[in-house]
């Protein structure tokens, strides 16, 4: 059968839901009209055969970018005729049509439910607040449960987690939309570091939830329980049923001793789903959400400002922020996430106005500290005041910085290469007290590499190295000086090993003592000998 259509997309949907069929996969530009002239052919379906698509999940492997990912949505082209096949897309205007449709989970009813649905039904002014911000989400999560085959209730998971903020952080560390603890997140490939947080990301933290609850409902068999594991972990679940089989009781949700807040977090979800399905009856108004998508995909190639980006996309920086929510820094660094999401009406937008922008992308880079460096000196080399050199780093007062660590400073405007994809995906910060340090000079008494020197005084040997003006691979000789600094506090007389003499310079002002260092493992130091370091008062008193 073909035909002309002069009516508008959803109107068009309507008709052809009206008239029985099963629909047709409708593409191209949503809320424009479509041309009188494009045919649209659609064939016979018989509906009696159609069958789910069996799902493989998709799970990522161990450094596989998130852009990898099968999430990235392509438009498809307003001319191109489509065949109804097994998997068709929905006629559902609405998206809370399409996934009230998808609702599989056997219902839960008790009085748990019921005060659920009297605390939702009693906050509509938080109900308002907690759906529009999934409508910029919800489509992709759907899209993805369907994909997979499963139940569309968990669309509405993020809404019990973080109440649809993707910048959610909780008292215990959980973070993003779905509410990954730190080591579960590294679990699913969430990478978590200086620049970023995948946690937060919209298409890598939902690719790691649905891989979660398939891989725990594949565990219980039951998708309640597999909700109670992902609240409470599969080992508190499982223990949970094995105290229960022995003691001859019931092994389902209900019957299992939980902490109240997994005991409530079945409820929630369901008097969510309860309020979703009849919205009416509980007087909620539900905002209408489009069934088609919010957002793009649009890859990168070069680090851009967040600022930067928004700009050229023509949305606010507050929009952009909530679609791309896993920078910790104000710049997007490519290496590392090789994509930016975007409003689909705003792609064009971004990539026209990116293609006659002069100048750099980005206003930031990262440096590698060499050694342990003091705040004031590493804001001072990039011409930046401490106050702000602190700020945009997130380091407290009276901290120094690690070697190793590393910091984001200013980009020169004749710098052109990019961060790369190692310093991307491994960024840290490390730091530790800021103590005043004293220098000491150790006499080599026996050859000795520097690595080998480093370790056995309890130095790192990029501080060694950078202390002494040397590179890393170099060697001591007998009788050559050797300087490192410690903590004021330390006390005098510290074995160093068996071939250093330690020449210690008194901070009191007196004169410089010269004792060589006891062997190692000695027990009672001769007056030839250095005199044993006191101990601390904590050990004097354990001593006695």
């Amino acid at each position: 059968m073909t035909f002309t259509p002069k009516l508008s997309f959803f109107a068009l949907c309507r008709r052809i839901t009206e008239l029985g069929l099963l629909g047709v996969l409708c593409a191209g530009a949503y809320a424009q009209e479509l041309s009188p002239v494009v045919p649209f052919t659609i064939p016979a379906v018989n509906a009696t055969e159609h069958t789910p698509i069996p799902y493989t999940p998709y799970l990522a492997t161990p450094g596989q970018k998130a852009a990898d990912s099968p999430s990235v949505l392509e438009p498809i082209a307003a001319t191109q005729e489509i065949a109804l096949t097994e998997s068709y897309q929905t006629l559902d205007a609405d998206l809370w049509a399409r996934i009230r449709r998808g609702f599989a989970m056997p219902d839960l009813k008790n009085a748990w439910v019921n005060s659920q649905e009297q605390w939702y039904a009693t906050r509509p002014d938080y109900i308002g607040r907690m759906t529009t911000r999934s409508s910029k989400y919800l489509y992709h999560i759907v899209e993805e449960l369907e994909r997979r085959n499963m139940p569309t209730e968990l669309a509405l998971l993020p809404f019990i987690e973080s109440a649809f903020n993707p910048k959610a952080v909780s008292s215990a560390k959980a973070a993003g939309m779905w509410q990954f603890i730190p080591s579960t997140g590294k679990d699913f490939s969430l990478k978590q570091n200086q620049l970023r947080d995948d946690r937060r990301d919209v298409l890598a933290s939902t690719r790691a939830a649905l891989d979660y609850l398939q891989k725990l409902y594949g565990m219980f068999g039951d998708w309640h329980l597999a909700l109670a594991a992902y609240n409470w972990g599969e080992g508190s679940v499982g223990r949970a049923q094995a105290k229960n089989k022995r003691a001859g009781l019931g092994l389902d949700y209900t019957s299992l001793k939980m902490p109240d807040e997994t005991r409530n977090y079945v409820p929630k979800l369901q008097a969510v789903k309860n309020i979703v399905s009849d919205p009416a009856v509980f007087n909620v108004q539900l905002p209408e959400i489009p069934n088609h998508p919010y957002f793009k995909s649009v890859p990168i190639a070069k680090d851009v400002d967040v600022a930067l980006a928004a700009k050229l996309a023509e949305i606010g920086l507050e929009d952009f922020k909530s679609l791309n929510p896993s920078a910790n820094k104000p710049t997007i660094f490519a290496a590392g996430t090789p994509y930016i999401l975007l409003p689909w009406d705003n792609v064009g937008i971004f990539q026209r106005n990116l293609a006659i922008h002069n100048g750099q992308t980005a206003g930031w880079t990262v440096w590698t500290a060499p050694s342990v460096t003091k705040v004031a000196d590493a804001a001072r080399r990039f011409s930046m005041s401490e106050a702000q050199f602190r700020e945009i780093n997130s380091i407290p007062p009276r901290m120094l910085i690690k070697a190793g660590s590393t910091l984001l400073v200013p980009r020169s405007a004749h710098q052109s290469a990019d961060v790369s994809e190692h310093v991307a995906d491994n960024a840290q910060l490390s730091l530790q007290a800021e103590v005043a340090l004293v220098k000491r000079r150790l006499t080599i008494t026996k050859p000795e590499s520097l690595a080998a020197f480093a370790k056995r005084t309890g130095q790192s040997a990029a501080n060694v190295a950078a202390w002494n003006n040397v590179s890393l691979n170099a060697s001591f000789k007998p009788k050559q000086t050797v300087v490192i600094w410690v903590p004021q506090k330390a006390r005098q007389g510290k074995k160093v090993g068996p071939s250093v003499a330690v020449k210690k310079k008194m901070s009191t002002g007196s004169k410089a003592q010269s004792k060589t260092a006891t062997k190692t493992g000695s027990k009672k130091p001769t007056k030839a000998k250095a005199k044993k370091p006191s101990a601390s008062p904590k050990i004097q008193a354990k001593a006695k």
